[in-house]
């Protein structure tokens, strides 16, 4: 009899052992099918930035047989094609694109239309502050700006964070940190503002109305001075938000930066190691 309930029991347990194996493998498979793919940052700025502004500098002299405004869609096609791709893989916009797409329209139209250097000026410092003021006034909705920047779902495990914050004095912590960081990034635009303008009326000062070509050049080499000169001034801005960010994280709920940066690796290996027990 003893033998028999062991026997029953032994097979109760393999019988449900096997029940719980196929839900074990929808999980996984669920959790590898719905993880999105990391954004590429060369990319990004490659076909986003990049290459539309040496196009836009370099064109004329590339391609010849070309008219200006060929130039500038060809120019404006890396963006868009690039948004698109990015869409379609990451089933996400790709903030980037929509900000290359503007500032190569911007910066083409100006050259096509034959504006004054000074207007060009106008436009690269007004794009930073518009984004600077954006970020501020975000904090005002229901999805402030800074938690697509620095708070991301794609980058830290922010579920896991939000059900560390389970008393109101966390989360009247947390919104005050976010807020902090806020004003941080935005100081990092103002910045990149300033230096735009000073930048550009320093460096492009041809009237384009009396040398296209000189103008043209102009553009492309503010665009390089400008890019490593505001990488090296709002860098240490981006990255003393991030350093609050996870110091206030830590504080408030104890997990340090290992704990909530997402580890693609990491959990593609534990993905695996889960679905070869269940079997």
């Amino acid at each position: 009899m003893k033998s028999d309930t062991n026997q029953r029991g032994s097979n109760t347990i393999l019988f449900q052992n096997q029940l719980a194996k196929p839900a074990r493998m929808v999980v996984v498979a669920t959790m590898s099918e719905t993880a999105p793919k990391r954004e590429n940052m060369w990319a990004n700025l490659g076909f986003n930035i990049i290459l539309p502004m040496l196009l836009l500098s370099k064109g004329e002299a590339w391609l010849s047989s070309v008219p200006p405004w060929g130039v500038l869609i060809i120019a404006l096609a890396f963006p868009i094609g690039y948004f698109i791709y990015d869409l379609k893989e990451r089933k996400k916009a790709n903030g980037f694109s929509i900000i290359g797409f503007i500032s190569v329209l911007l910066t083409g139209g100006i050259g096509l239309l034959k504006l004054s250097p000074m207007v060009f000026a106008i436009k690269e410092t007004a794009v930073p502050l518009i984004f600077g003021v954006a970020v501020v006034a975000s904090l005002k909705t229901k999805k402030p700006l800074i938690r697509m920047m620095l708070y991301n779902p794609s980058v830290m495990d922010v579920d896991k964070v939000d059900r560390a914050l389970d008393t109101e004095e966390k989360r009247n912590g947390f919104n005050k940190l976010m807020v902090n960081c806020t004003w941080i990034i935005a100081a990092s635009f103002l910045v990149s503002a300033t230096l735009n303008f000073f930048i550009t009326r320093i460096v492009v000062t041809t009237d384009p109305n009396i040398d296209q070509a000189a103008f043209t050049a102009e553009i492309g080499r503010q665009g390089f001075i400008t890019w490593i000169v505001l990488t090296l001034a709002t860098l240490p801005l981006m990255v003393f938000a991030m350093y609050k960010l996870f110091k206030g994280i830590k504080e408030l709920t104890g997990y340090g930066l290992e704990d909530v940066i997402l580890d693609a690796k990491k959990d593609k290996k534990e993905a695996v190691e889960a679905n070869n027990s269940a079997e």
